[in-house]
């Protein structure tokens, strides 16, 4: 079993049945998904595509999908079918196995790091961050890259509310930054 969802089980859902006052272990938010999100510029070549897709998937751990333009945009110099961005859906172990990976090792090595802002919450319980570059992953090998690229981080859970996901994720591992300090 995951190290995280070994917390989850005997740490997490204690603290949030007495925090929130839960009678059911049912009630207690869980994570469902993560989406790992990657951007790609419509006018770099085919490998360069190929580098991005292979580091999103050595990132993460499963191969990516590669989101393919629906019409031709004249004015960004897009058609149809050219490669807009690449995505990969975590459930499960991978899910836990890679925000452990994002909480514990990935976030503190991000310069000038104070936490996460708290404001990236969507108002149903999902949070996402977004990432200015790859290289703050261990697994990606700094020399081999050819494109800089960022991306966003989407994790989705069954919380209803902002406030109870933001519990949820604190006690999760979540590092968020305080309130009133300025993040970006």
């Amino acid at each position: 079993m995951a190290r995280l969802k070994d917390k989850y089980i005997q740490e997490v859902i204690p603290a949030m049945k007495k925090l929130r006052g839960y009678r059911n272990v049912m009630q207690v938010p869980r994570m469902v998904k993560v989406v790992v999100n990657m951007g790609i510029n419509s006018t770099v070549e085919k490998d360069v595509v190929k580098t991005l897709v292979r580091d999103l998937a050595t990132i993460t751990g499963q191969m990516p999908v590669v989101c393919l333009a629906r019409k031709s945009i004249a004015n960004f110099k897009l058609r149809e079918g050219m490669p807009v961005g690449a995505m990969v859906t975590l459930r499960g172990a991978r899910m836990y196995e890679f925000f452990d990976r994002l909480v514990n090792t990935v976030l503190p090595r991000l310069r000038d790091f104070r936490g996460v802002s708290p404001k990236g919450f969507d108002g149903r319980g999902n949070y996402t961050l977004g990432m200015r570059e790859q290289t703050v992953f261990p697994e990606i090998v700094a020399d081999e890259i050819k494109k800089v690229q960022g991306m966003h981080i989407t994790i989705v859970t069954t919380a209803a509310a902002d406030d109870e996901a933001r519990d949820f994720l604190r006690l999760m591992g979540m590092p968020f930054a305080a309130v009133g300090t300025d993040t970006k």
